[in-house]
């Protein structure tokens, strides 16, 4: 079948915006293509900096043939609605119409028309432009002399030529013919901007990628990456070094070029006197560079990897020369930011902070200080932490952001707050914390395992959580505007994986419902159930996340045994009936029987099987054995099974019957003592 080769080549794509610009044109084009009856096999869309190229394969060569039927008005309709009917169908007389009999409604026309399929090429030559007029870059105008003109193309940068082509495999394709803002549509491109500057004719996909690379054009932006990945390592391994892996500046300089030339520069040893994180971020910013390390040591090396767009007949040493100017540069401005902000304490920086609003509710960052040092001062016993140390770190937890170092560079707070608390020999734990208390900052991101750095990092988020609840400035639907699902699971993860006993209630119970949701996202992702999650939380003063957690686990793999889901199935039964039971009596029935009143053997067997569960079941909660407790209830499964098996529930005895309910209600009351078992999806 045949293929489809589109491209649209212009004067630049900014990095940033090829890899949803691809994903845009290939729905765009394909959907147009499917609404139009056009199917295919494959589609795959690739970015440059100049071009976004897409490749459809597998695609038919004309639409298939369509039949349609239209109901038209009754037979002796006035003459204007048989007119429309006739417009809306494409007939030129009543006579093309069929009469249809209704037995209930009389006789009325039927207009049946069949439509030939048209050739895919005119179905993408329609599509086509509007795709492209339609584009929905992030950010667009209107350029050179047609820019005079609101009807003019918007695109990101000037959209230069089009290329499509259409056709199998054994034969020449043909050229998709169409025309956007004056750029007819062709089957020509070009290669590099500088060493093959010359117009390329392509055929199809195979074609086009060949022809490109010749001319020093590589499409697919996984294989740039790859390349600068393994250039860039051999020329570190040459000189006995490392590369820093860093994927998010692979991809990024994989988007700035189209032929990568990847070159080793260096700059002077005095640089590495600064901390090497803020080295590495002043030439990953400025630069898009890479830095290098002494893989035996660990320590940075005084050397970095620029990648070039193109193969220098020098070799690349002008190129190296010039990253290397600017990058000497940038490094003195950091050296200066270090060196000044050492000159004051960070007691002193953290004075400045009552200049800066936190919150317009909520005071100044000097003002959040206060309290955070206060809570974890308080929280330091509970987790295991000097409380002193605790007070101390939160203190000065925040006086980096008022560095120039961080000025600079945001991402290095707290990094660089650690550094100068170490400087001015602040105590270890202390300096440990102020850079951890950020952390988790996400999923991936390592949990703090510091007792003085878990209190700090408690009291950043809690009282973040808490000041904004305090507001009224919760999340909505998708709006997060001051991240507080992320504080909220960094809480979580604080508190489980460092087995915290921390009773969530005092913050608030729609906090702790704030928690409680949040701990159903955290458990799912880990491959629980989010309903026992509910089932838990569901029980009275449930406000230990830990504990929580705990007897979510057990009761998921209670759950799992034969013994769990059997009695699942009798829980519901008997809260089943239960529940219309007494909707009917208008009466709730108390989980208290009469022995007296039993008159068979399993009502006394069950009862019994239920006050020895009860009793061990209660025991194993007290010492928090929550696996114990799910063996309590499993004993269970035998007496509950032959009771309703044997005995019929509602008997003609009223008295009996309702004996019988208060003993399926001590059923519902002991497992519900466990898990609220009701919250449990089938």
């Amino acid at each position: 079948m045949p293929d489809l080769l589109l491209e649209l080549f212009c004067e630049e794509i900014p990095a940033r915006m090829q890899p949803r610009a691809a994903d845009d044109l290939r729905k765009l084009v394909t959907n147009a293509m499917v609404d139009a009856g056009l199917t295919y096999e494959a589609a795959r869309a690739f970015a440059t900096p100049r071009r976004l190229a897409l490749s459809v394969t597998g695609v038919p060569v004309k639409s298939p043939d369509t039949a349609e039927e239209r109901k038209g008005p009754r037979v002796g309709a006035p003459e204007q609605a048989l007119a429309g009917f006739l417009k809306a169908a494409g007939l030129d007389s009543v006579d093309q119409a069929e009469v249809v009999e209704d037995p209930k409604k009389g006789a009325f026309y039927v207009a049946r028309t069949k439509r030939a399929g048209r050739p895919a090429p005119e179905i993408i030559a329609e599509a086509l432009p509007e795709v492209i007029r339609r584009f929905p870059w992030p950010k667009s105008m209107r350029w050179g002399v047609a820019s005079a003109s609101s009807g003019s193309l918007r695109w990101v940068r000037p959209l230069q030529s089009v290329l499509a082509t259409f056709g199998p495999e054994t034969e020449d394709p043909e050229v998709v013919s169409f025309e956007v803002d004056g750029i007819a549509s062709g089957n020509v491109t070009k290669g590099h901007r500088f060493l093959a500057p010359e117009p390329i004719a392509v055929k199809r996909f195979d074609d086009y990628v060949a022809k490109l690379e010749a001319a020093r054009v590589v499409l697919d932006p996984e294989r740039r990456a790859d390349m600068i990945r393994a250039d860039a390592q051999t020329l570190a391994f040459a000189q006995g070094l490392e590369v820093i892996g860093d994927e998010a500046l692979l991809k990024e300089i994989a988007g700035l070029v189209e032929w990568p030339v990847p070159l080793m520069g260096s700059f002077d040893e005095v640089f590495l006197d600064v901390p090497a994180e803020a080295v590495r971020a002043t030439i990953r910013t400025h630069q898009k560079c890479f830095v290098l390390r002494d893989p035996k040591t660990g320590r940075l090396a005084n050397r970095f990897i620029a990648v070039a767009n193109l193969e220098a007949a020098d070799g690349g040493a002008k190129i190296t020369a010039g990253n290397e100017r600017v990058i000497a540069a940038r490094l003195a401005d950091a050296k200066f930011f270090w060196d000044t902000d050492r000159k004051t304490k960070l007691a002193d920086h953290a004075k400045k902070l009552g200049s800066i609003v936190y919150h317009e509710k909520l005071g100044t960052q000097a003002e959040r200080v206060e309290r955070i040092a206060a809570l974890a001062k308080e929280l330091a016993p509970v987790v295991g932490a000097d409380p002193d140390k605790a007070e101390r770190a939160a203190r000065l937890a925040k006086a980096d952001l008022v560095t120039e170092m961080v000025g600079e560079f945001p991402e290095l707070q707290g990094l660089m707050g650690r550094y100068y608390a170490l400087d001015q020999g602040e105590d270890e734990d202390v300096a440990a914390a102020i850079e951890e208390h950020y952390k988790p900052q996400g999923p991936s991101d390592t949990v703090p395992s510091n007792p003085v750095s878990i209190a700090v990092a408690l009291a950043d988020k809690l009282d973040q959580l808490v000041g904004f609840w305090a507001i009224d400035e919760k999340p909505t639907g998708s709006k997060d505007p001051y991240a507080l699902r992320r504080a909220a699971l960094g809480v979580i993860r604080l508190v489980l994986e460092n087995g915290l006993r921390l009773p969530m209630a005092a913050y608030g119970q729609d906090l702790l419902a704030f928690f409680a949701d949040r701990l159903k996202v955290q458990l799912r992702e880990e491959g629980a159930r989010h309903d026992l999650v509910d089932a838990v939380f569901a029980l009275p003063d449930q406000d230990d996340l830990l504990m929580i957690t705990r007897r979510v686990e057990a009761l998921g793999a209670f759950l799992d045994t034969d013994d769990g889901a059997n009695l699942l199935t009798a829980y519901a039964r008997a809260a089943n009936i239960l529940r219309i039971e007494e909707k009917k009596d208008g009466t709730a029935y108390p989980a208290t029987p009469e022995p007296d009143a039993f008159a068979q053997s399993q009502e006394q067997a069950l009862l019994d099987a239920l006050e020895t569960a009860r009793g061990e079941a209660e025991m194993a909660l007290e010492r928090e054995d929550f696996a114990d407790a799910m063996t309590a209830l499993a004993k269970l499964r035998g007496p509950v099974d032959a009771f309703f098996d044997e005995v019929t529930v509602n008997a003609d005895d009223a008295a009996l019957r309702a004996n019988r309910l208060k003993l399926l209600a001590a059923i519902r009351d002991t497992m519900d003592r466990v898990a609220v078992f009701a919250k449990v999806e089938g």
